[in-house]
């Protein structure tokens, strides 16, 4: 009789422990770095690793929050990756062939440029979010195919806006680079790991996530993926709302296209091949479910951050990159079986 109830507490333990999705992503993500500093004999815990995941990570995040808002509306944006192409292209031929600048204008001379750089960067990333909702909302084309649609038709503007060529223009690398704080030792707090872009990266990823779970926008976004018929019953404009949704899709795909185009030097019509697919991997791992009505901004964080720490552990204990594609599908696979399991626990 003890030995029964003991069991059914250690079953309910493990049960809910299953259920807190965030502690099992934090779980995932200090095995993992255990499992890779363990076999690069240590050297994947070190401050230029961490600065290095850092920095993928900036390059990430924000599409994959930006998937993340769709994904919980009830879509799914397949263009993110091609926006960032296009955006970061886009701004390098204004500043090149439009201004007629080169990569000579470096450090805060640059910065001018910088932000009319992020600004059309922006204004593009806007201009396809529009024809996503445009699509949706007007022609009635299922998410899927809409976005698969401006995928091609940015990756191929993409290229001939570029000519196939990166379009290198002014640029201040010290934006990219790990920012030291005069008088922190960095043995308490080694500010090495964060670059100025990283932490503009993190705290556009903290605004839209006050908005997505403390704002009316968010409340709309839920209500629409859970049950879009019961929102519009409820007054809430779907097509308004989805439109919004869209745009901000954009809007953030092309400040990814802005920090692709400080981090490369320039825009390059290959930066953000291949990266929807990460988009969305860091979408549902974190917790995220493709039907809509689930999904929380933190858990895309660290499901970002798990990913780009299997990709820079793979790498450092020599396993080959072909592989990655495969560990990406596994970590996929593996979170859609967790939100499974949860949602058995949950009926029961």
């Amino acid at each position: 009789m003890v030995d029964s109830k003991q069991s059914v507490t250690v079953k309910e333990r493990i049960q809910g422990f299953v259920g807190n999705q965030t502690a099992l992503l934090i779980l995932v993500l200090f095995i993992l770095s255990g499992v890779f500093t363990a076999l690069s004999g240590g050297s994947f815990l070190s401050t230029s690793v961490g600065s290095t995941i850092l920095t993928d990570w900036g390059s990430y995040i924000l599409l994959a929050v930006a998937e993340t808002i769709v994904v919980i509306s009830g879509g799914i944006d397949l263009s993110v990756g091609a926006t960032l192409s296009l955006s970061t292209v886009t701004a390098g031929w204004v500043l090149v062939n439009g201004l007629h600048l080169d990569a000579s204008i470096t450090g805060p001379a640059a910065w001018p440029y910088l932000l009319l750089a992020l600004l059309v960067a922006v204004l593009t990333g806007l201009a396809v979010g529009a024809i996503n909702a445009v699509l949706i909302n007007i022609f009635k084309i299922v998410p899927f195919i809409a976005t698969l649609a401006t995928f091609g038709a940015a990756a191929g503007m993409a290229i001939i806006v570029s000519g196939g060529m990166p379009l290198q223009g002014p640029n201040d690398f010290g934006l990219i680079n790990p920012l030291r704080i005069p008088g922190i030792d960095p043995k308490i707090f080694d500010t090495g790991l964060f670059s100025p872009l990283i932490i503009l990266m993190a705290l556009v990823t903290v605004v839209v996530g006050l908005f997505l779970h403390k704002a009316r926008f968010g409340l709309y976004t839920f209500a629409i993926g859970s049950n879009t018929f019961a929102a519009r019953a409820a007054g809430i404009s779907v097509a308004r709302h989805t439109s919004k949704i869209y745009l901000l899709a954009g809007a953030l795909s092309g400040v990814a296209g802005f920090y692709a185009y400080v981090r490369l030097g320039g825009g390059s019509p290959s930066s953000g091949t291949g990266m929807e697919l990460y988009a969305i991997a860091a979408t549902v791992i974190g917790g995220a479910s493709l039907m809509g009505g689930v999904g929380r901004m933190w858990g895309t964080v660290i499901g970002t951050l798990i990913l780009i720490t299997v990709q820079s552990g793979l790498l450092m204990i020599g396993v080959a990159t072909d592989w990655k594609q495969i560990v990406v599908a596994v970590l996929i696979a593996g979170a859609v079986a967790v939100q499974t399991l949860q949602k058995k626990n949950g009926a029961r």
